[in-house]
């Protein structure tokens, strides 16, 4: 994970939009903001997402 993409996770959080779990509402909103990084990082590592999402740890 990259710092950028670490720190459009921690954005789109900090929105209060959605559950964080909720991966394909998080990857819209990513999308409507202009976070692509994000979004093509999510198609490809969900399990290190979830990981994040739950401990912290990168």
């Amino acid at each position: 994970m990259t710092d950028k993409v670490r720190k459009q996770i921690l954005a789109i959080r900090d929105t209060g939009l959605t559950n964080m779990f909720d991966v394909v509402s998080v990857q819209r909103i990513a999308n409507d903001i202009g976070f692509y990084e994000l979004v093509v990082y999510l198609e490809e590592n969900r399990k290190e997402y979830t990981h994040f999402i739950l401990t912290g740890e990168a």
